[in-house]
């Protein structure tokens, strides 16, 4: 026997298997329980969210010789000719081929005649929008007052397209998008029933790729399986078969963003290329990863809304800190309008080239909302460059005296005499010295992430020589004390003065100040000083 595709073998058979649709069911096994059938039922959802599944269910229901509590029991002669499709009392009729004035006329002369079996002769009209309108109006007398026998169920997608003369002569039923949750259990469900070994993870993807359709979900499943027959389907696998890119791959993408790293960002593009990567659906799960993290930017407590793990969400913390809200608007703009362009665009990849080197770089942009993303980027420029020009020169150094209001020895308003920079106290190791004098221009050379959180960062001395860089809250100090963080500080002070100088992140614990903890030597060696060129 040839092979039956998921979505089709597991097709539900009574109402007590659909899933995500509790308010349309009990609704309908209700109106069975008390004999209260309406004669015409308007049918809307997306696809594949069981609306013509319901519909052939329903017409077996009230066609039942022995109902169960309002749904078909299955056995008797009218449910097997029902679901084998021999029953000429449900008549199924596909409006995407039959939307002219004859087919609906055909439908009007054979209402007249009462079912030869069963109590109920059940139209159901799919696809119902694609009828023309003077179909729709062919089938408005018969819709209103049909024969006592006859039942018509309309199923379409699009109800916004069907004239309200038809919408009004209907019950309406709204089908919902169904849960990640329920479509997961659903497949996890059947993957027991076919002894398919399957991660968690895997399932829960495909449930979120399948947009709320059941349908789609069983598809994609049934496509991942049939790639890799007889091994278990991991998660890897999965996004290899939908040619789907790992949140990991979006938050380097970001990262690279961020730090206007426009070479890095498109090694990544290029290395996704090469791996067969669907760009479309990048565009869209990039635009989807930068909603969640503008999510947890804005609220509090939103980890119950994010449908991602504690991991991913303890890296969306983290690079919510990294960028403002303005930049992330800007980001999912350009994504948001880059998303609908590619559908159609001839040369994917170089769009979104295009839109990620705009990400970077916001003075191609003249919109208004990328103004404070280009006046950052001109800050960011004009830091450099006052580095650099005070690396390059030779400077002379002043104590913040005890005088004048200005600062200088003397009091105000006196004339700057260059002073001698005093010894540190020899319980300083001279290579921490070295480090504190340089601390800033070496906080100003690491990566991004942690070039923000030094800013706030404190200098302590711990035992056997070692620096303490001490920070406001455990968040920055989990950051900044990533064995590669510390390893990447550790590289730039050895640079910076040629000697290895061992480093320790530290915080402030809740409720404590750092006087009461650590001895501030920035402050103990008089670090306050003037900078001239």
């Amino acid at each position: 026997m040839s092979y039956t595709a998921l979505y089709r073998k597991f097709r539900p058979t009574a109402f007590e298997d659909v899933k995500g649709q509790d308010h349309i069911i009990t609704t309908l096994q209700n109106q069975i329980k008390a004999d209260r059938i309406g004669h015409a039922y308007l049918f809307c959802g997306t696809r594949g969210t069981g609306k013509t599944t319901v519909a052939k269910i329903f017409a077996k229901a009230v066609n039942c010789e022995h109902p169960v509590d309002g749904s078909p029991c299955g056995e008797c002669a009218m449910c097997r000719s029902i679901a084998a499709g021999t029953s000429m009392n449900v008549i199924e009729i596909d409006a995407a081929s039959n939307n002219g004035v004859d087919n609906i006329r055909e439908i009007r002369e054979e209402v007249t005649y009462r079912p030869t079996e069963g109590r109920f002769k059940v139209y159901i009209i799919d696809e119902v929008h694609m009828l023309s309108i003077g179909a729709f109006n062919a089938l408005l007398k018969t819709l209103e007052e049909p024969p006592e026998y006859v039942i018509f169920i309309l199923a379409t997608t699009e109800v916004h397209k069907i004239p309200i003369t038809i919408l009004s002569r209907c019950q309406h039923y709204d089908f919902k998008r169904i849960s990640i949750e329920t479509i997961t259990d659903r497949m996890k469900e059947l993957m027991d029933t076919e002894h398919v070994d399957v991660e968690d993870k895997a399932l829960r993807y495909i449930a979120k790729a399948a947009d709320g359709s059941m349908r789609d979900a069983l598809s994609l499943l049934d496509q991942c399986i049939a790639f890799y027959m007889g091994q278990k389907l991991t998660y890897d696998n999965v996004l290899e078969v939908l040619g789907a890119v790992d949140t990991d791959v979006f938050s380097k993408l970001l990262r690279k963003t961020i730090e206007r790293d426009v070479a890095g960002v498109l090694d990544i593009v290029e290395e996704l290329v090469m791996q067969g990567r669907e760009l479309t659906q990048l565009a869209a799960d990039f635009t989807w990863y930068l909603r969640n993290l503008l999510l947890v930017k804005t609220s509090d407590n939103i980890e119950d809304v994010l449908d991602v793990s504690t991991e991913n969400m303890r890296q969306l913390q983290e690079e919510a800190q990294m960028i403002e809200t303005d930049m992330l608007l800007r980001y999912i703009r350009i994504f948001s309008e880059l998303s609908g362009q590619l559908r159609y665009a001839t040369q994917k990849r170089v769009m979104l080239e295009v839109a990620l080197i705009k990400l970077c770089t916001p003075a191609m942009e003249t919109d208004q909302d990328s103004l404070l993303d280009r006046i950052r980027a001109v800050e960011e420029k004009v830091e450099k460059g006052l580095e650099a020009a005070a690396n390059a020169g030779e400077r002379v150094v002043y104590l913040s005296g005890d005088g004048g209001a200005d600062g200088y020895p003397g009091g105000g308003g006196g004339q700057r005499t260059p002073v001698k920079k005093p010894e540190l106290p020899n319980a300083i190791p001279e290579d921490v010295q070295e480090v504190v004098r340089n601390f800033r221009s070496i906080a100003d050379e690491a990566s991004g992430m942690v070039r923000g959180y030094l800013k706030k960062a404190r200098l302590s001395l711990g035992g056997d020589n070692r620096l303490l860089i001490v920070l406001p809250d455990s968040l920055a100090a989990s950051v900044v004390g990533r064995e590669d963080h510390v390893q990447e500080l550790e590289g730039l002070i050895e640079n910076k003065i040629g000697k290895k100088v061992e480093i320790e992140v530290r915080y402030v614990e809740e409720g404590r100040h750092f006087e009461d903890t650590f001895v501030d030597i920035a402050q103990k060696i008089n670090m306050e000083i003037t900078v001239e060129d």
